[in-house]
Formats: C-alpha cells, structure tokens, sequence
C-alpha cells in the first residue's frame, strides 16, 4: 500500500490467462490470487481471443473477485499455418515442437522457417502495436504504479517496454522461460538476420526493464552474460490450496510411475524404458503392478521408445485433465517422473511441475543433470531422486528402491524443506521488487 492506505495497482500483461489452460497460466494467475494480501491490486491485460493450447474453466476459481480484466482482440497467423501442414481448424497448437504424429517432411520444415523469421519475436507481433495504443490512452484514466509482462510469449514484453519509454511507469519484466537459450531455438531455422534480430530485441529488453525476474539460476547466469544487472529468482511453486488431504488408501493400487505434462522429444526418458523392461522381466511381482501413467501430450518419439521396449500393456494415457482433477492425480500416483529437457542448459531448467510436485509429498524420479537446479531442490527438500539420462544403473536403483516400498506399503517422502516454494510466500516476493520499482 501507498503511504495513504490505497492499495497500489499493477498492470499485468500476460497471453496466457483463464479459460486458457497450461502451465504458461499459472504463475501469474497464483501470483494475482494473493497479491492484494501485500499491498498491491491488479489489472489484467490479456488476448480476448488467444490460440492457447487447452482450456481450463476450473482455474478461474483463482482469479479474485472483483479485479479489472481488460480483453482485446488479438490476430494470429495460425489458421494459415494449420492448413499449411495439414491440422485440422480446432486442432491445438503444440508448444516447444511436441509432435504428437508425424507430419509431411517438407511442409513442416517450410512452417518452421516462416514463424522463425517472418514472425520475430514470435507469432503475437501483430497485438504489439494495437496493445500499446489502447493501453497508453488507458493508462491516461488511472493511475497505475508498475507494470509487468511475463513471457514467454516476449512479444508481451515488447508491449510493456514500449509503455514504459512513453510513461516512465517502473516495469518488470518476468521471465517464465529463456528467450534465445530456450530449448527449441535452434530448431527455428534462423537466418543470421532473423538470429540477431531475436537478440537485439532481448538484450534491449533486459537493458530497458526496471526490474527483471527469472525461474532458475542457469537463466539468470545466462541473461548476466547478455546484460549485467541486477536480476531476482523467484522461482514457480505450488499452492497450498490445491491440495486435498488424502490418506494412504486412496492412493493409486498399481505402481504408478506417473508423470503431468507434456513430454517432447527432448525430455523423452530412453533409459527409463529400457530400465522398467528389464524390471519387467527380472524383478518378482513387477509386471502385475506396473503402470506407467502420462497425462498431457506426449510427442509420437516417445510412444514409438515405449512401444519398442515392450511397455504398450502397461501404458496408461489420459491426454488432457482441467487443473484441479491432475492435482488430485498426482496426490494418487505412487512415483512422480520429472523429465528435464536433454539439452546444453538443462541443469537451470525447473519447471513449474516439479514444484506442484513438491507440495503433493508424493516420491519424485527426476531424469535430467544429477547436478542441476531441480537436483538440488529435490535433494533439500528430501522430495526425491535424480538420475542422469544414460545412468541405467542409478535409474535402476531408484525405480527398484521405490517398488521395494510400495510392496510393504511405505511409500512415501520426508517432510522437507519446501514450504519457501508456496505460490502465497512468493507473491510475497514479487510484492517486495514492485514495492521497490515503484519508490523509485
């Protein structure tokens, strides 16, 4: 709050907001449920009409009473790129180039080439300027303490910058995701020219921005090597209301191995399967449990892994749960499986679902760097186990010690040390940079 007791107000610019569902809407809608409680209200500005990948009524439970949500219509070139390579109109648009059946070869590579480098930074360019002209003449009728973009996508960034050098209103740019370190964007198909562009637009960003906020410290290393400044982490998290009490009995009866997402190809699990077939094979009594549960897309690599190994019988999918029913399936599963994207920066990945899982208290398999940032939460919070990607042995070793207590029902997690990661305790940090660019 201001000196005077009025609670001050932020304008928020975000693509992903309910009914759009995903993981893209959730950090800032958790951060928007509890910021009134630290002094700030907030106004949402966000597409009326997005291309979003799911959609989710049960989030909009979280979204506070009575906050201004401001809509405006959006042009994307998706339906051309849906016919381009064959989709159907109502087909979703997969994110991080999860393919989840195989597309004609040339088609797909000529998409790929015009969104890389026809549509810079991504395909939201064309609500830049519509977006800057009505919320500069809005911003003329309230008063307004900050702003903040969270990205991806960063054409939203790109938005809030343009408002800041027309307003001078402090602005924090909040990234979910790299930009040009993120996973796929070698998979682009840049020219030299559409490269630099891409960063240009980011070092401006991360020059221009009163403050910036990042999830993982390999991003904020990453961005202290494009511009030095100063940078927050205030990482994703859980929150405690989504969790429901639930006694061992109502826990899965198989041994699930389960994981809530989506899987691409880089984050597909090879020695997994080969490990949970020789398990199959070898270890008593593992064949009559085993089910290997994967809620969300799943690229077609990762089928054609699974069905390789033999493991088709025992593959449970269930392509799309709203929110609140995958909160309640991780709460049952027996084994969380995190899967960190087998690529150069994978050790500062953390993804939003590691922190759900936390809060959950079910065990967690984490496949990725034994010495990442997942793997070191995992290890202080006492939450679970990392193996590397081609360590069958230690992969072996976790799956068999997990099964091990499920047979004599003891399956679960120390208390650790994790309730920092709390979507409530976070806001409060969030609360904190906005307080701090806004006295300025």
């Amino acid at each position: 709050m201001d000196p005077s007791g009025r609670l001050r107000k932020v304008l928020i610019i975000t693509y992903y907001w309910p009914p759009s569902g995903g993981a893209g809407v959730q950090r800032w809608l958790k951060f928007v449920k509890y910021l009134r409680e630290f002094g700030w209200e907030p106004i949402i500005y966000t597409p009326e009409n997005p291309e979003a990948p799911a959609t989710d009524h049960s989030l909009e439970k979280d979204i506070p009473a009575g906050i201004t949500i401001l809509k405006r219509p959006i042009t994307e070139p998706y339906a051309v790129y849906k016919h381009f390579i064959g989709m159907k109109p109502g087909e979703k648009v997969n994110a991080g180039f999860l393919q989840e059946k195989e597309k004609p070869g040339l088609a797909e590579g000529i998409s790929v080439w015009l969104r890389g480098n026809l549509f810079i930074p991504d395909a939201r360019r064309f609500w830049i300027r519509p977006s800057v002209k009505f919320l500069e003449e809005y911003l003329k009728t309230i008063t307004v303490d900050a702003i903040v973009s969270t990205g991806p996508p960063h054409s939203m960034h790109l938005i809030a910058m343009q408002l800041h050098e027309k307003t001078g209103i402090p602005w924090l740019a909040d990234f979910r995701d790299p930009w040009t370190g993120i996973d796929f964007y070698h998979q682009l198909k840049l020219t030299r020219l559409a490269d630099k562009h891409h960063h240009t637009l980011e070092k401006k960003v991360l020059e221009s921005a009163s403050a910036i906020t990042v999830v993982s410290k390999q991003m904020l290393n990453e961005f202290n090597g494009i511009v030095k400044r100063s940078y927050t982490l205030v990482t994703n998290g859980f929150d405690e209301s989504d969790f429901s009490l639930l006694s061992a009995g109502l826990l899965d009866k198989k041994f699930t191995i389960a994981h809530i997402g989506s899987i691409n190809a880089s984050r597909n699990p090879e020695k997994l399967w080969e490990v949970l077939a020789r398990m199959v094979k070898e270890r008593k009594g593992f064949a009559d449990v085993l089910q290997i549960k994967l809620v969300g897309k799943v690229d077609v690599s990762v089928l054609k892994s699974i069905e390789s190994n033999e493991l088709n019988d025992y593959l449970l999918r269930i392509e799309y749960m709203d929110h609140s029913n995958v909160m309640h399936e991780i709460q049952k599963s027996q084994v969380l499986l995190l899967l960190i994207n087998n690529i150069s920066n994978a050790k500062g990945i953390l993804t939003g679902k590691l922190f759900e899982y936390l809060g959950s208290g079910r065990p967690i398999l984490n496949i990725g760097p034994e010495d990442g940032d997942a793997a070191e939460i995992l290890s202080d919070s006492d939450a679970g186990f990392t193996a590397g990607y081609d360590n069958e042995e230690v992969i072996y070793t976790i799956v068999d010690g997990y099964f091990e207590k499920y047979t004599v029902n003891q399956l679960f997690t120390k208390t650790g040390n994790y309730l920092n990661y709390s979507r409530e305790a976070l806001t409060g940090a969030i609360a904190g940079i906005l307080d701090k660019i806004s006295r300025k």
